[in-house]
Protein backbone atom coordinates (compact mmCIF):
# COMPACT_ATOMS: atom_id res chain seq x y z
CA UNK A 1 0.00 0.00 0.00
CA UNK A 2 1.57 3.54 -0.74
CA UNK A 3 2.46 5.65 2.16
CA UNK A 4 0.20 7.78 3.71
CA UNK A 5 0.72 10.43 6.92
CA UNK A 6 -0.39 9.20 10.02
CA UNK A 7 -4.29 9.33 11.27
CA UNK A 8 -5.53 11.74 13.81
CA UNK A 9 -6.60 10.07 17.19
CA UNK A 10 -9.72 8.94 17.13
CA UNK A 11 -12.07 12.01 17.26
CA UNK A 12 -14.86 11.56 19.95
CA UNK A 13 -18.12 8.82 19.70
CA UNK A 14 -21.47 9.65 19.03
CA UNK A 15 -23.24 10.26 21.98
CA UNK A 16 -25.57 7.53 21.76
CA UNK A 17 -23.04 5.38 20.94
CA UNK A 18 -20.32 6.39 23.48
CA UNK A 19 -22.25 5.50 26.38
CA UNK A 20 -23.08 1.93 25.06
CA UNK A 21 -19.15 1.86 25.31
CA UNK A 22 -18.30 -0.85 27.79
CA UNK A 23 -16.91 0.29 31.07
CA UNK A 24 -13.65 -1.20 31.49
CA UNK A 25 -12.47 -2.01 35.13
CA UNK A 26 -9.32 -0.13 34.20
CA UNK A 27 -8.77 2.87 31.48
CA UNK A 28 -5.51 0.97 30.57
CA UNK A 29 -7.25 -1.77 29.03
CA UNK A 30 -6.06 -2.02 25.23
CA UNK A 31 -7.87 -0.90 22.74
CA UNK A 32 -8.62 -4.13 20.40
CA UNK A 33 -10.97 -2.77 17.57
CA UNK A 34 -11.09 0.82 16.53
CA UNK A 35 -13.44 2.30 13.90
CA UNK A 36 -12.74 5.95 13.39
CA UNK A 37 -15.30 7.51 11.37
CA UNK A 38 -14.96 4.85 8.47
CA UNK A 39 -16.70 5.35 5.29
CA UNK A 40 -16.63 3.05 2.43
CA UNK A 41 -17.74 4.43 -1.30
CA UNK A 42 -18.12 2.12 -4.49
CA UNK A 43 -17.53 3.53 -7.49
CA UNK A 44 -16.79 7.00 -8.05
CA UNK A 45 -18.60 10.65 -8.98
CA UNK A 46 -21.83 10.62 -9.57
CA UNK A 47 -22.14 6.48 -9.87
CA UNK A 48 -20.80 6.34 -6.32
CA UNK A 49 -22.42 4.56 -3.91
CA UNK A 50 -22.01 4.74 -0.36
CA UNK A 51 -21.74 1.12 2.12
CA UNK A 52 -21.33 2.86 5.27
CA UNK A 53 -20.59 6.33 6.27
CA UNK A 54 -18.74 8.28 9.75
CA UNK A 55 -18.74 4.43 11.22
CA UNK A 56 -17.18 4.46 14.84
CA UNK A 57 -17.00 2.68 17.94
CA UNK A 58 -14.03 0.99 20.27
CA UNK A 59 -14.07 -2.51 21.58
CA UNK A 60 -11.32 -3.77 24.16
CA UNK A 61 -9.45 -6.20 24.96
CA UNK A 62 -11.20 -7.19 27.77
CA UNK A 63 -8.49 -9.90 29.61
CA UNK A 64 -10.21 -13.87 29.85
CA UNK A 65 -13.22 -12.71 28.65
CA UNK A 66 -13.69 -11.45 25.10
CA UNK A 67 -16.71 -9.86 23.69
CA UNK A 68 -19.74 -10.98 21.36
CA UNK A 69 -21.08 -7.88 19.27
CA UNK A 70 -24.12 -8.76 17.01
CA UNK A 71 -24.89 -6.07 14.01
CA UNK A 72 -28.09 -5.98 13.29
CA UNK A 73 -29.74 -4.15 10.27
CA UNK A 74 -31.51 -3.95 7.29
CA UNK A 75 -30.08 -4.82 3.56
CA UNK A 76 -28.05 -2.80 2.79
CA UNK A 77 -27.09 -0.88 5.62
CA UNK A 78 -23.27 -2.30 5.35
CA UNK A 79 -23.36 -4.96 8.21
CA UNK A 80 -20.79 -7.05 6.10
CA UNK A 81 -19.05 -4.03 4.74
CA UNK A 82 -17.94 -3.36 8.27
CA UNK A 83 -17.00 -7.42 8.78
CA UNK A 84 -15.07 -7.41 5.73
CA UNK A 85 -13.21 -4.21 6.56
CA UNK A 86 -12.04 -5.50 10.04
CA UNK A 87 -10.66 -8.81 7.87
CA UNK A 88 -8.98 -6.93 5.59
CA UNK A 89 -10.50 -8.42 2.88
CA UNK A 90 -10.92 -6.47 -1.29
CA UNK A 91 -12.79 -4.83 -2.70
CA UNK A 92 -14.80 -3.52 1.06
CA UNK A 93 -11.03 -2.88 2.29
CA UNK A 94 -9.65 -0.39 1.89
CA UNK A 95 -12.11 1.95 3.46
CA UNK A 96 -12.51 5.15 1.23
CA UNK A 97 -11.60 7.53 4.38
CA UNK A 98 -11.65 6.98 8.40
CA UNK A 99 -8.82 4.97 10.57
CA UNK A 100 -9.39 1.20 11.35
CA UNK A 101 -7.24 -0.30 13.93
CA UNK A 102 -6.47 -3.84 15.47
CA UNK A 103 -4.50 -3.99 18.38
CA UNK A 104 -3.36 -0.32 18.11
CA UNK A 105 -2.17 -0.54 14.82
CA UNK A 106 -3.22 0.24 10.96
CA UNK A 107 -4.85 -2.91 9.43
CA UNK A 108 -3.32 -3.47 6.13
CA UNK A 109 -3.93 -6.76 4.65
CA UNK A 110 -5.80 -9.99 6.22
CA UNK A 111 -4.04 -11.71 9.06
CA UNK A 112 -4.38 -14.85 11.59
CA UNK A 113 -5.19 -13.07 14.41
CA UNK A 114 -8.88 -12.64 12.25
CA UNK A 115 -11.15 -15.80 11.54
CA UNK A 116 -13.80 -15.38 9.12
CA UNK A 117 -17.17 -17.76 8.83
CA UNK A 118 -19.79 -17.27 6.30
CA UNK A 119 -23.41 -18.45 5.51
CA UNK A 120 -21.36 -20.16 2.30
CA UNK A 121 -19.40 -22.56 4.62
CA UNK A 122 -16.13 -22.20 2.68
CA UNK A 123 -15.37 -26.31 2.67
CA UNK A 124 -13.57 -28.02 0.01
CA UNK A 125 -14.90 -30.78 -1.42
CA UNK A 126 -12.66 -33.33 -2.32
CA UNK A 127 -11.18 -32.71 1.95
CA UNK A 128 -12.52 -34.94 4.91
CA UNK A 129 -14.09 -33.34 7.56
CA UNK A 130 -10.94 -33.67 9.88
CA UNK A 131 -8.53 -32.92 6.55
CA UNK A 132 -11.19 -29.30 6.34
CA UNK A 133 -10.85 -28.63 9.99
CA UNK A 134 -6.74 -28.86 9.84
CA UNK A 135 -6.02 -26.99 6.94
CA UNK A 136 -5.13 -23.95 7.97
CA UNK A 137 -2.46 -25.87 10.17
CA UNK A 138 -1.27 -27.67 7.41
CA UNK A 139 -0.46 -24.02 5.55
CA UNK A 140 1.10 -22.94 8.73
CA UNK A 141 3.47 -25.95 8.49
CA UNK A 142 2.03 -28.27 11.25
CA UNK A 143 3.16 -31.87 11.21
CA UNK A 144 0.26 -34.04 9.66
CA UNK A 145 0.40 -36.03 12.87
CA UNK A 146 -0.23 -33.01 15.61
CA UNK A 147 -2.87 -31.49 13.12
CA UNK A 148 -4.52 -34.52 12.59
CA UNK A 149 -4.54 -34.78 16.30
CA UNK A 150 -5.66 -31.59 16.89
CA UNK A 151 -8.59 -31.36 13.70
CA UNK A 152 -9.96 -34.76 15.67
CA UNK A 153 -10.23 -33.61 19.25
CA UNK A 154 -11.79 -30.19 17.49
CA UNK A 155 -14.12 -32.74 15.40
CA UNK A 156 -15.33 -33.94 18.83
CA UNK A 157 -15.89 -30.22 20.24
CA UNK A 158 -18.09 -29.51 17.76
CA UNK A 159 -20.03 -33.13 17.82
CA UNK A 160 -18.85 -34.59 14.73
CA UNK A 161 -17.40 -37.61 16.56
CA UNK A 162 -17.25 -40.37 14.05
CA UNK A 163 -17.27 -38.16 10.87
CA UNK A 164 -14.07 -37.29 10.10
CA UNK A 165 -13.51 -39.11 7.16
CA UNK A 166 -16.89 -38.26 5.81
CA UNK A 167 -16.76 -35.51 2.89
CA UNK A 168 -18.80 -32.63 2.83
CA UNK A 169 -21.18 -33.82 0.07
CA UNK A 170 -21.98 -36.60 3.03
CA UNK A 171 -23.15 -33.39 5.89
CA UNK A 172 -26.12 -32.21 6.39
CA UNK A 173 -26.15 -28.17 6.70
CA UNK A 174 -25.75 -27.60 10.05
CA UNK A 175 -22.80 -30.36 10.26
CA UNK A 176 -20.81 -28.09 7.25
CA UNK A 177 -21.35 -25.81 9.49
CA UNK A 178 -19.50 -27.08 12.68
CA UNK A 179 -16.56 -27.80 10.21
CA UNK A 180 -16.58 -24.43 9.08
CA UNK A 181 -16.59 -23.01 12.70
CA UNK A 182 -13.63 -25.89 13.47
CA UNK A 183 -11.75 -25.15 11.40
CA UNK A 184 -11.69 -21.43 11.93
CA UNK A 185 -11.21 -21.58 15.50
CA UNK A 186 -8.56 -24.22 15.91
CA UNK A 187 -6.55 -21.67 14.46
CA UNK A 188 -7.42 -19.32 17.46
CA UNK A 189 -7.79 -16.01 16.29
CA UNK A 190 -8.46 -13.14 18.03
CA UNK A 191 -10.84 -12.06 16.71
CA UNK A 192 -13.98 -14.13 14.91
CA UNK A 193 -15.99 -12.27 12.27
CA UNK A 194 -19.07 -13.92 11.36
CA UNK A 195 -21.55 -13.37 9.07
CA UNK A 196 -25.13 -14.88 8.77
CA UNK A 197 -23.27 -18.21 9.93
CA UNK A 198 -26.86 -19.91 10.57
CA UNK A 199 -29.13 -17.83 8.20
CA UNK A 200 -29.54 -21.40 6.24
CA UNK A 201 -30.36 -23.68 9.15
CA UNK A 202 -33.56 -24.29 10.45
CA UNK A 203 -34.42 -23.10 13.70
CA UNK A 204 -33.90 -26.38 15.69
CA UNK A 205 -30.04 -26.74 14.25
CA UNK A 206 -29.95 -22.80 14.66
CA UNK A 207 -30.26 -22.73 17.79
CA UNK A 208 -27.91 -25.64 18.94
CA UNK A 209 -26.09 -23.76 16.45
CA UNK A 210 -25.64 -20.73 18.84
CA UNK A 211 -25.69 -22.50 21.72
CA UNK A 212 -22.47 -24.55 20.55
CA UNK A 213 -21.10 -21.05 19.08
CA UNK A 214 -21.66 -19.76 23.53
CA UNK A 215 -19.73 -22.87 24.78
CA UNK A 216 -16.74 -22.56 22.02
CA UNK A 217 -16.41 -18.90 22.37
CA UNK A 218 -16.14 -19.28 26.18
CA UNK A 219 -13.17 -21.41 26.24
CA UNK A 220 -11.72 -19.27 23.17
CA UNK A 221 -11.85 -16.44 24.77
CA UNK A 222 -12.15 -14.43 21.49
CA UNK A 223 -13.78 -11.34 20.42
CA UNK A 224 -16.92 -12.02 18.33
CA UNK A 225 -18.02 -10.27 15.95
CA UNK A 226 -21.78 -11.35 14.67
CA UNK A 227 -23.92 -10.31 11.52
CA UNK A 228 -27.26 -11.98 12.17
CA UNK A 229 -30.35 -10.69 10.00
CA UNK A 230 -32.68 -12.05 13.54
CA UNK A 231 -33.06 -10.19 15.92
CA UNK A 232 -33.76 -13.01 18.96
CA UNK A 233 -30.17 -14.49 18.10
CA UNK A 234 -28.80 -10.89 18.16
CA UNK A 235 -30.23 -10.39 21.46
CA UNK A 236 -29.07 -13.89 22.97
CA UNK A 237 -25.72 -13.72 21.59
CA UNK A 238 -24.73 -10.51 21.69
CA UNK A 239 -23.16 -8.36 24.68
CA UNK A 240 -23.64 -5.76 22.98
CA UNK A 241 -25.90 -5.21 20.11
CA UNK A 242 -24.99 -2.60 17.06
CA UNK A 243 -28.00 -1.34 15.31
CA UNK A 244 -27.23 -0.13 11.92
CA UNK A 245 -29.56 2.07 9.46
CA UNK A 246 -29.47 2.41 5.48
CA UNK A 247 -28.79 5.26 2.86
CA UNK A 248 -26.19 5.37 3.65
CA UNK A 249 -25.32 2.77 6.01
CA UNK A 250 -24.14 4.40 9.28
CA UNK A 251 -24.29 2.89 12.90
CA UNK A 252 -27.06 4.47 14.93
CA UNK A 253 -26.77 3.15 18.27
CA UNK A 254 -24.84 0.59 20.58
CA UNK A 255 -26.91 -1.77 23.03
CA UNK A 256 -26.29 -3.89 25.70
CA UNK A 257 -28.35 -7.33 26.04
CA UNK A 258 -27.84 -9.92 29.03
CA UNK A 259 -24.48 -12.55 28.47
CA UNK A 260 -26.36 -16.42 28.14
CA UNK A 261 -26.32 -18.32 30.81
CA UNK A 262 -28.87 -20.82 29.66
CA UNK A 263 -29.19 -22.76 26.41
CA UNK A 264 -31.28 -20.52 23.64
CA UNK A 265 -34.18 -22.77 23.56
CA UNK A 266 -34.74 -22.25 27.77
CA UNK A 267 -33.79 -18.65 27.19
CA UNK A 268 -36.16 -17.55 24.71
CA UNK A 269 -39.17 -19.30 26.78
CA UNK A 270 -38.34 -16.01 29.39
CA UNK A 271 -40.85 -13.59 29.04
CA UNK A 272 -38.00 -10.68 29.31
CA UNK A 273 -36.90 -11.94 25.85
CA UNK A 274 -39.66 -11.46 24.21
CA UNK A 275 -39.66 -7.93 25.69
CA UNK A 276 -36.43 -6.54 24.47
CA UNK A 277 -37.00 -8.65 20.91
CA UNK A 278 -40.06 -6.41 20.04
CA UNK A 279 -38.25 -3.07 21.44
CA UNK A 280 -35.46 -4.12 19.31
CA UNK A 281 -37.71 -5.00 16.38
CA UNK A 282 -39.89 -1.74 16.80
CA UNK A 283 -36.14 0.47 16.40
CA UNK A 284 -35.28 -1.17 13.33
CA UNK A 285 -38.68 -1.08 11.65
CA UNK A 286 -39.37 2.39 12.34
CA UNK A 287 -35.88 3.51 11.59
CA UNK A 288 -35.63 5.00 15.14
CA UNK A 289 -33.17 7.56 15.65
CA UNK A 290 -30.90 6.45 19.13
CA UNK A 291 -33.39 5.83 21.83
CA UNK A 292 -31.15 4.43 24.62
CA UNK A 293 -30.86 1.08 26.40
CA UNK A 294 -33.58 -1.27 25.88
CA UNK A 295 -36.66 -0.83 28.40
CA UNK A 296 -35.63 -3.13 31.50
CA UNK A 297 -32.11 -4.19 30.64
CA UNK A 298 -30.77 -3.48 34.41
CA UNK A 299 -33.07 -5.96 35.65
CA UNK A 300 -32.18 -8.83 33.02
CA UNK A 301 -28.79 -8.12 33.71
Amino acid sequence: MPDTPPAPAPGPLPAAVAAAQPKPASDALPELVVFDKVTKSFGEGADARVAIQDVSFVVHDVPNVGEMIAIVGPSGCGKSTVLRIIAGLRPHFPPTRGQIKLFGKPIDRPGADRGMVDQKYSLMPHLTVVDNIAFGLMLRGVSRKERRDRACEWAKKVGLEGAEDKYPSELSGGMQQRVAIAATLILEPKVLLMDEPFGALDPKIRMQMQELLVQLWKEQQATVFIVTHSVEEAIYLGDRIFRMAANPGRLVEILRAPRPSVSPEVMRKQPWLGELTQELLRRLETDAPALGELPGIEKWH
